[in-house]
């Protein structure tokens, strides 16, 4: 029987410093602080009414493409190589940088590479997964409204820069990384096993 999370010694590495790290953090305070204050569904946009008092608080669909750019990050981070590797560590290393510069011209402080930046590896299963997932994006790219597509793209960068393996954040990589593993190898599994009734 195929393991279904990521074995704990099977890392992705990729250097994150104090500041993309606090960068990562501001973008996922600035994004959650927006949509707490937009109220309901209605709200919260530039030049637009504003959200109805009795709305029924705010609606967490609205989040969805933030969060689904964070897992998207996450997942990113944890492929070994390839152009999505490539891509986050590109990513991690323009947050890095852009942290750092902010940080240094606010604070005078350098930043400092965090004590351990790795996120559990993918497996063969849950690049299965990745893959199908990068397809459907791209065959759905011109379907998807600008608003949402750049809510995603935040959540991507917050995603990369936030993937370290300590904390809360293991938590959260590891159970995303280990799902999408987890998912590809019963998916797979079902489809070599199945028979017809």
């Amino acid at each position: 029987m195929t393991a279904l999370a990521a074995g704990v010694s099977q890392y992705t590495t990729g250097t994150v410093t104090t500041a993309g790290f606090a960068l990562g953090l501001a973008l996922l305070g600035a994004e959650h602080w927006r949509w707490l204050k937009a109220g309901g569904a209605g709200g919260g946009k530039k030049g637009g009414p504003p959200a109805a008092s009795g709305s029924g608080g705010r609606d967490p669909k609205q989040m969805v493409p933030y969060w689904f750019g964070l897992v998207c990050g996450i997942l990113m981070v944890a492929c070994p190589a390839g152009l999505l590797g490539t891509g986050a560590g590109v990513l991690r290393w323009g947050g890095n940088g852009l942290g750092g510069w902010i940080m240094s011209t606010m604070t005078g402080q350098h930043a400092t590479a965090m004590a351990s930046s790795s996120a559990p590896g993918l497996d063969q299963y849950g690049a299965v997964v990745v893959t199908a997932l990068v397809i459907a994006l791209w065959l759905l790219r011109k379907g998807i409204a600008k608003a949402v597509k750049g809510k995603w793209k935040k959540g991507v960068l917050t995603g990369a820069l936030l993937c370290i393996s300590t904390g809360t954040a293991a938590l959260v990589a590891t159970q995303i990384v280990g799902g999408a593993n987890g998912l590809g190898a019963m998916v797979l599994q079902g489809a070599a096993t199945w028979t017809p009734a």
